[in-house]
């Protein structure tokens, strides 16, 4: 009779802890489901960042539109202040999915802090549970059957104690499975913070756009001083620079796109502005490209490296509307920004004479190749003294580290820079 006792108040105490195991594997589930982070859940976030993407479609058509309608003052003012109004959207844009992701982190991470201690404390309960079972099943067959009263009570009570072991298993497994749940979870918040740094680097380009570009609708104001003769005047100015920098690419060859170009080493990389990873994309947006009129562009972006900008590539001056002035705007500002990084040239001379007696910081000279007083060409000096001098020329295929007088003379110089960094 002893005996009976002892294994009905086992079974007994295995139902109740199976009830309380059961309980925190509901709360367990109830979690997990919780904590599934997914961005934008928050309300009325997701429709505002649809609302704002909405906005800059529009208005990304409206520059478009305003582009087509030719080269006069009052339609280039209208694609600056649409261009101001676009940055500005996309700053709203991207600080709205900032704010709408951090929400989302901070209350998972509480959430799920809450299923790690959990999961935790249900696990310990039942590997406990499971050992006490089994160590109390190891003579569980004898006692059964001394305790039993005939063939039927036999039966059940070996059905009810294989039962308990059965569930046991499954919970241990549902436990687990929670855990994997966990870990997945995790991982997409840990994927959430990632891109929350992306966006926070990406409002910050957006924010010195905006700053560059309404620098260059002021620069333009006060270059024509509002009148439309004056802008018209120095339209064709620009078109004459432009105009002397293609011709110098058609006088080479062309501008024929090039493959494998990019080399980098201790000084830097040496880049070519007719690579085929940029020399057929449009210069700020005109109708012209980096291949054909991009070689001073190529160069700063050289210098950049040269200063431990390996990130910087001529697409990431390109991309900074704000580094170009003109009308059109596509002559290279002396003061640009690219990747969150300045730079200014500053001119030392217009020849030769001006380059420094050794040549420790790289230098950009521009080439007057058809004798004129303005250059049609820039290249980066990169070493040399005494008039020998080796440089990186962004249009000639493979041109790195080459000798200067290869292929221009000393003669042909018209100008000077340094830049400071």
């Amino acid at each position: 009779m002893a005996h009976q006792n002892d294994v009905l108040n086992m079974n007994k105490l295995l139902s109740v802890i199976c009830a309380v195991v059961l309980f925190g594997l509901s709360g367990i589930s109830a979690y997990a489901q919780s904590v599934s982070p997914s961005p934008g859940s928050s309300g009325n976030d997701s429709s505002t960042v649809d609302q704002l993407n909405q906005r800059i479609n529009e208005l990304q058509q409206k520059v478009s539109d305003l582009k087509s309608q030719g080269d006069t003052l009052s339609s280039q003012i209208g694609v600056m202040d649409n261009q101001i109004q676009l940055t500005q959207y996309r700053i709203n844009a991207t600080q709205q999915q900032i704010m709408s992701l951090t929400m989302d982190i901070d209350s998972a991470g509480k959430r799920m802090g809450n299923l790690e201690n959990s999961l935790t404390n249900v696990t310990k309960v039942l590997l406990s549970h499971i050992v006490a079972a089994y160590q109390a099943g190891s003579g569980a067959d004898m006692q059964v059957l001394l305790s039993s009263s005939d063939i039927s009570d036999m039966v059940t009570k070996e059905n009810y104690l294989r039962f308990v072991q059965k569930h046991d298993q499954q919970l241990l497994y549902d436990t687990q499975q929670a855990r994997v749940d966990y870990a997945n979870q995790k991982n997409i918040l840990e994927g959430q913070k990632k891109q929350v740094l992306a966006l926070n680097t990406q409002l910050q380009q957006y924010t010195t756009d905006l700053a560059s570009q309404k620098t260059a609708k002021q620069d333009l104001l006060t270059q024509t001083q509002g009148d439309e003769v004056t802008y018209e005047r120095l339209l064709e100015q620009t078109k004459a620079q432009l105009a002397s920098f293609s011709n110098f690419a058609v006088s080479q060859g062309g501008a024929s796109l090039l493959s494998g170009q990019t080399v980098c080493d201790d000084w830097g990389c040496y880049y070519n502005q007719r690579d085929t990873q940029w020399g057929g994309i449009a210069l700020n947006g005109t109708q012209y490209s980096i291949a054909s009129v991009g070689c001073l562009m190529t160069s700063m972006a050289m210098v950049y490296t040269h200063y431990g900008h390996k990130d910087v590539t001529p697409l990431s001056i390109n991309s900074n509307g704000g580094n170009f002035s003109g009308i059109p705007a596509a002559l290279l500002n002396y003061s640009i920004s690219a990747n969150g990084a300045g730079a200014s040239r500053s001119r030392l001379g217009s020849s030769s004479g001006a380059i420094p007696d050794s040549i420790s910081d790289p230098i950009i000279v521009g080439i007057s190749y058809d004798g004129g007083p303005y250059p049609d060409h820039f290249v980066v000096l990169i070493s040399g003294s005494g008039g020998s001098y080796q440089m990186n020329d962004p249009y000639t295929p493979n041109g790195h580290n080459i000798p200067f007088t290869s292929k221009y003379s000393l003669g042909s110089i018209v100008e000077v820079d340094k830049v400071s960094m």
